[in-house]
């Protein structure tokens, strides 16, 4: 059972079983609409939970790694949606147009929080730069993620300059109210992380069995075969090993030393399911987002599997003075 909880993750499974209970459980329509507001209430709640938990102090300490941190951002918003985009263009005759969107979809998001700043931790890398880099990522994608939603996939977005708007209000407004009662309740956040923990991955269930059951009752997945289904796997993890490769090399390139180097690859070449699948539904409409999501819940699982076994072997490689002399 232990060597099956590392290589897969409960989190994963709890969304697996949302999405074939949204693929075979008939859901009223009616009770889609209460889900969906439920859905809306969550998020809201969820992203005034992270303002709240967050400390200003980690942010202001990481930014003095400028290095790294704009190499982590270039990364993230120039390299891998430039990835996305091409990945997109020449994967659209093989798993359809709207499968492809949620792969470019997936490559303007912004990077994981917690698996990232784990890996690092694990694999011996700068933890405090990954703290600052995740965090300062996703401050930043709930305006960068919207506006490249809106240039790169123009029509695909819900309401344009309306679907950042929402977002606005649904994401970034309850985080700064959360930011603002930091003070009196960040502490006890923080000393609580099973709160904040069940509280995302429940909001996630939640959405993704909303979006499946949605798009189930207005027929989408007649058009998703098994083939698709394959392709998208192989095309996740070609992206995966060129963003791994990028950021790794790269960061060998710019002379970043070993810790921010193992920072820049784990936070430069991953992708937030937690914040994904709260900006499909703001962003696109329900049966959409349901789609634009499956490309993100495969590679985010992908992501998990393959970084954690770098994870374990760059801190195997730490301990032997010559790999770390050879790595810089």
């Amino acid at each position: 059972m232990r060597v099956l909880r590392q290589w897969v993750d409960p989190f994963v499974v709890g969304i697996l079983i949302a999405l074939v209970l949204g693929l075979v459980l008939p859901v009223p329509d009616a009770l889609r609409g209460a889900i969906e507001g439920v859905g809306d209430v969550a998020v809201f709640l969820l992203f005034l939970v992270y303002g709240a938990r967050l400390s200003t102090r980690e942010v202001l300490g990481g930014l003095k790694n400028v290095r790294l941190q704009g190499s982590i951002l270039g990364s993230t918003y120039l390299l891998f949606p430039l990835l996305g985009l091409g990945v997109s263009w020449v994967a659209a005759p093989i798993i359809g147009d709207a499968l492809a969107a949620g792969v470019l979809f997936l490559s303007l998001l912004p990077s994981t929080v917690q698996s990232s700043v784990a890996f690092v931790s694990v694999a011996r890398g700068n933890v405090a730069g990954a703290i600052c880099a995740a965090t300062i990522s996703n401050l930043l994608g709930m305006v960068l993620t919207p506006l490249l939603v809106l240039a790169l996939m123009g029509a695909s977005g819900a309401g344009g300059l309306g679907g950042l708007r929402s977002v606005l209000l649904q994401l970034l407004l309850p985080f700064v109210v959360g930011q603002l009662l930091q003070p009196l309740v960040g502490t006890w956040l923080r000393a609580h992380k099973w709160l904040t923990t069940l509280l995302d991955r429940s909001t996630i269930i939640l959405i993704v069995f909303g979006a499946v059951a949605s798009a189930t009752a207005d027929g989408v997945w007649s058009s998703v075969s098994w083939v698709m289904i394959v392709a998208l796997l192989v095309i996740s993890a070609v992206v995966l090993a060129i963003m791994l490769a990028a950021t790794w090399w790269g960061g060998r390139g710019i002379r970043l030393n070993r810790a921010d180097r193992i920072a820049l690859l784990m936070c430069g070449s991953k992708k937030s399911l937690a914040t994904g699948l709260p900006m499909a539904v703001v962003l696109f409409p329900a049966a959409t987002a349901a789609t634009i999501a499956v490309p993100l819940i495969i590679f985010h699982q992908l992501q998990l599997v393959v970084c954690a076994a770098l994870a374990r072997r760059l801190a195997r490689d730490s301990e032997d003075p010559g790999v770390v002399a050879a790595q810089g």
